[in-house]
């Protein structure tokens, strides 16, 4: 299958390296040449336009930023240039109301079109351990799902357009507080004496135990291999959390819901972030602790 993909930064260059591990022929788009260089050597053919890049494509992925960047590249580059036959898969993490109105403008232009975001970070990404969910038709599931098993461990259809994102963000609103609450026990627990080995044991058994402590420990040297046993480095990025966050929270207004301990990750997030740590990952938030 040829396969354009659009946005090749930390998730998405890995996400286009295993579309072409897979056997398709990616033809890739990114504005950073080094992006581009590094999508070549994967073995991928490079363009410096995305309009190029999905002349004659069988499908189309996208990963990028932000929705109204989403919402120009499939105007502006996509719609209308892509083969009418194609099948549409932005793996973006946006906003619901844009994820919604870019697949009904596809849907118009004659397009099948999916949202799916993502969950696992760049190791997954590079991995193919991606879990997708995925917002669109019965019809489109079908078509895009081949393609992500190829990117991915688990490819969920969470819904009708726009269900991925709003899977994607209530997810990682729940990610960032039970870390700030797996962050918090753990210094309480340092703080009453106790060996954080010692109570990632017991903690890890008993009804405290969550991804957070037994997957992405934030503590350096207890449980599974994490960002925090390389200095916090790489994983799943402050400012990338705070992102989920704030959309998190735009989706809890216009839905008319209260998410107190939501808000209260984003406040925290940000002020982590303000004091200069949104590259770093988001389990370091600890450091505040």
């Amino acid at each position: 299958m040829k396969i354009a993909f659009i946005g090749l930064g930390n998730m998405g260059g890995g996400m286009a390296a295993n579309l072409v591990k897979a056997g398709h022929e990616v033809h890739a788009f990114d504005l950073a040449e080094a992006a581009l260089a590094r999508a070549a050597e994967q073995g991928a053919k490079t363009f410096t336009d995305a309009g190029e890049a999905v002349v004659g494509a069988d499908a189309v992925v996208s990963m990028l930023p932000n929705g109204k960047i989403v919402d120009s590249v499939y105007h502006a580059s996509v719609f209308g240039k892509a083969p009418a036959g194609a099948i549409l898969l932005d793996c973006s993490t946006i906003d619901v109301a844009t994820a919604r109105k870019v697949i009904g403008d596809a849907e118009k232009a004659g397009y099948e079109m999916v949202d799916a975001p993502v969950s696992g970070g760049i190791a997954a990404a590079n991995g193919g351990t991606l879990t997708f969910m995925v917002g669109g038709t019965d019809s489109a599931f079908k078509r895009a799902e081949p393609i992500l098993q190829a990117m991915g461990k688990a490819v969920i259809h969470a819904g009708g357009a726009g269900s991925g994102q709003a899977a994607k963000i209530c997810n990682n609103m729940l990610l960032g507080i039970h870390m700030i609450g797996t962050c918090e026990a753990f210094a309480m627990a340092q703080k009453l004496g106790l060996d954080p080995q010692t109570f990632y044991d017991i903690s890890s058994v008993s009804s405290g135990q969550n991804w957070s402590m037994t997957s992405y420990c934030p503590v350096p040297g207890v449980g599974p291999q994490s960002p925090a046993d390389n200095g916090y480095q790489g994983g799943f990025a402050t400012a990338l959390m705070l992102k989920d966050l704030r959309l998190a929270m735009e989706a809890a207004e216009t839905a008319g819901t209260k998410t107190p301990m939501g808000l209260r990750a984003k406040e925290l997030y940000e002020e982590f972030e303000q004091g200069g740590n949104g590259g770093m990952d988001f389990s370091a938030i600890i450091k505040t602790l």
